[in-house]
């Protein structure tokens, strides 16, 4: 049996304070989302995600629905991070021909013309995977050149993925933040770009283009919940690394939706918990995680929270939660084992923890404290974001068909 003690939250009193200075989520603004989504509809490979609705399962775990955002469709790359990736990469661009990202598609970003105004550019990042697949696809398709690196222990299937799309790739024998810095070191040494999806001081810009390009999802998830005939969800569990997708998320909410915004929870890897390690210190400043990172969620293996989102995180989201690797894993089965007609949904590790996790908390009497805190009950619309599919094909199996990481 699994100990359910290792699944560790804690609330943050502060998220609901009226009377108190909060972080800006003007960043991710209605504004900006109609750029993003406007951006990302001008490519020939866009379409809506599928928003899934379990009704078996939530009749099961006794509330009221649970919609699955599914983003191994997008773009055909199997998760969502291209869409932080390419708008990065077309703002930069859009930047150097100083003009406004409303005024390009993604096929004037390609054309002749803006190249010959371009010179050649090599885009460098740090990856698990998912985001450095994206930079390779945007900048492939775009005519410019990528180098991606990735952390030791990295999916060999992954890398090859990476390479497909065209970057120059490689596994490094560093944890994935020190990657970053080494990327970040390429960069300066070689005169390349670097299109990181985590912020430090002197290098937020970009990373606050690569959250503002994930609106795209929520966007889209709010329009197919209101034609579902629903006005929003009650609760939104968000996974986390460095926090920049949660961040956008969470800030698309709080300023959508303002005090009626859905109880929202982060949900982090035990062995790569940055965000929670921040809140239990409580001195209001962001706090690394150490050490080799070693968690089967990869996309969230991350152990240094990014500046841009550290701020909206800590203001708004109302719990965080560290969980083990076999919360991540019972999701994944879950997701792929359908109840009656619900849909099977393909997950991979980074994107079925949050289903995972309200599994345990509806089934599990030892996590009813928890349970009433979220205010989990009959009533509750809980939206997941699955944000990639089976990226390591390998791996999945051994999790969905031979029952690695075993929950019971």
């Amino acid at each position: 049996m699994v100990n359910l003690t290792e699944i560790k939250y804690i609330v943050n009193e502060n998220a609901r304070k009226a009377d108190m200075e909060k972080a800006s989520v003007e960043f991710i603004n209605s504004e900006v989302v109609e750029k993003v989504r406007n951006f990302h509809k001008s490519f020939p490979e866009y379409q809506v995600t599928p928003l899934h609705s379990l009704d078996k399962l939530s009749k099961q775990l006794e509330v009221g629905n649970i919609w699955v955002k599914d983003e191994s469709y997008r773009f055909g790359l199997n998760a969502f991070k291209v869409l932080g990736g390419s708008f990065a990469v077309g703002k930069y661009l859009a930047k150097k021909l100083n003009v406004d990202i409303s005024e390009l598609s993604f096929e004037k970003l390609r054309s002749k013309e803006v190249k010959e105004k371009i010179e050649d550019i090599t885009f460098v990042t740090a990856t698990d995977g998912n985001h450095g697949r994206g930079i390779a696809w945007a900048a492939s398709q775009l005519g410019q050149k990528s180098v991606v690196l990735m952390p030791k222990g990295s999916s060999e299937i992954r890398l090859n993925n990476i390479r497909k799309e065209g970057a120059e790739a490689s596994i490094t024998d560093l944890n994935y933040d020190d990657t970053v810095r080494l990327a970040s070191q390429k960069a300066e040494e070689n005169g390349w770009v670097l299109v990181q999806d985590t912020a430090w001081d002197g290098y937020e810009e970009i990373p606050t283009w690569i959250m503002q390009g994930y609106g795209t999802i929520l966007d889209e998830a709010v329009e197919q919940i209101g034609e579902a005939g629903d006005d929003r969800p009650t609760h939104v569990f968000l996974q986390a690394g460095v926090g920049s997708f949660a961040g956008s998320m969470l800030g698309y909410l709080a300023g959508k939706f303002g005090d009626q915004r859905p109880i929202t929870v982060i949900v982090e890897p035990d062995k790569a918990a940055c965000l929670y390690k921040s809140m239990n210190i409580g001195d209001g400043q962001p706090h690394s995680v150490t050490g080799a990172l070693n968690t089967i969620m990869a996309g969230l293996a991350c152990g240094e929270p990014s500046t841009t989102s550290w701020g909206v995180l800590k203001d708004y989201a109302e719990a965080f939660i560290s969980c083990p690797d076999y919360v991540a894993a019972r999701g994944m089965r879950i997701l792929a084992n359908p109840l009656g007609s619900d849909p099977q949904i393909v997950s991979g590790e980074s994107g079925a923890v949050g289903l995972g996790l309200v599994s345990l908390l509806a089934e599990n009497k030892m996590l009813n404290v928890m349970k009433e805190m979220l205010k989990l009950n009959q009533d509750s619309k809980i939206l997941i974001i699955s944000t990639e599919g089976d990226t390591d094909p390998e791996h999945y199996r051994k999790v969905v068909w031979d029952g690695a990481y075993p929950s019971a």
